[in-house]
């Protein structure tokens, strides 16, 4: 792939702002021939193919709630994207603009996350990509684009942002913060007995207790059984296994837990936070556990490790998710 790679926030204070950036960069990608996606509100996607006239059917229009619907799945599609662009001798042009306003806290830091590691991902990819941000979000939310995103667009011109961050150093300040302790209303259980069936029997019961649908279950089980692997060939006793319903984040939470440090050498590839390429260095089992649960949170040291699954419940009427074990 001749052309490099770049990915650039759009800071704008109104639609004139947004489409001065998005339509030359729409324009140049039909133009050259490049595969070209656009991730766009519905009211924005009609503005943007009233303006660019017949080159809109160049255009891949994708609305941003699905396309935003999972970080670690929204990655893997992106890449394929590429490479199947690049097979096809052509370059990948992505404009989307985040989902932000409808996120929980731990949603928002999964997703700027996600835009660091973008720079990771992508490199030597020769794709493009431009991610429009409202002024008017939160000060943080725009704040943060700056330190994940190389470049800031202003008009035609691209300048560096002196705030960049090197994205692994990022990722690292998304999980400085411990993990705040279980609730009170949690079961665990030690895991002292190498029997995955059981352990697997134990997740299906608690889980049938929730809201949790079936397909859910079995992505739950894989993910489990992959972590409680991982907690036993790095790290070492004690290990445990602790669940709980969480019904401010709406979602499932199971944690496995163990007396080692995972310092294997994961850590300098995010324990799974980038899917491994072709030829490239990448831990397999947890990127797939990544894909497989809403979100998942690492912290390991000196201390041991922790690992902890989220997988969100269906929507449901506000009050009908109670903390497993508490009576009805």
């Amino acid at each position: 792939m001749s052309e490099p790679f770049f990915h650039r926030v759009l800071p704008y204070d109104g639609m004139d702002d947004y489409l001065a950036g998005t339509l030359p960069f729409l324009r140049e990608g039909v133009d050259a021939g490049d595969r070209v996606l656009a991730v766009a509100p519905l009211a924005s996607e009609l503005l943007l193919r009233g303006e660019l006239g017949p080159a809109a059917a160049g255009v891949d229009f994708y609305d941003p709630a699905a396309w935003y619907a999972h970080p670690a799945r929204t990655l893997a599609e992106c890449l394929g994207h590429a490479d199947e662009a690049a097979w096809r001798g052509r370059r990948l042009r992505i404009m989307g603009e985040p989902t932000w306003t409808t996120r929980s806290p731990l949603e928002v830091l999964e997703w700027q996350r996600i835009e660091a590691l973008v720079n990771v991902a992508f490199a030597g990819t020769g794709t493009a990509i431009l991610c429009p941000y409202a002024r008017t979000l939160p000060a943080g939310v725009v704040a943060s684009a700056r330190r994940t995103h190389p470049e800031t667009l202003k008009g035609l011109t691209a300048m560096p942002n002196p705030g960049y961050m090197d994205p692994w150093a990022y990722s690292a300040q998304c999980d400085s913060a411990p993990l705040p302790p279980p609730p009170p209303h949690a079961e665990s259980i030690p895991l002292d007995r190498p029997d995955l069936y059981w352990l697997r029997a134990y997740v299906g019961d608690f889980a049938a207790r929730t809201p949790l649908p079936a397909e859910d279950l079995q992505r739950l089980l894989v993910a489990v059984t992959e972590v409680v692997t991982n907690a036993t060939r790095h790290g070492g006793p004690p290990m445990a296994l602790t669940m709980w319903a969480d019904p401010e984040d709406r979602s499932l939470v199971c944690q496995v837990t163990d007396g080692g440090s995972w310092t294997s050498g994961g850590e300098r590839h995010g324990y799974g936070l980038v899917p491994p390429r072709p030829a490239g260095p990448g831990r397999f089992g947890l990127w797939a556990v990544r894909l497989l649960c809403s979100i998942v949170q690492i912290r390991t040291g000196e201390q041991g490790t922790t690992v902890r699954l989220r997988l969100r419940f269906p929507a449901v009427p506000a009050g009908t998710v109670r903390p497993v074990g508490h009576a009805s």
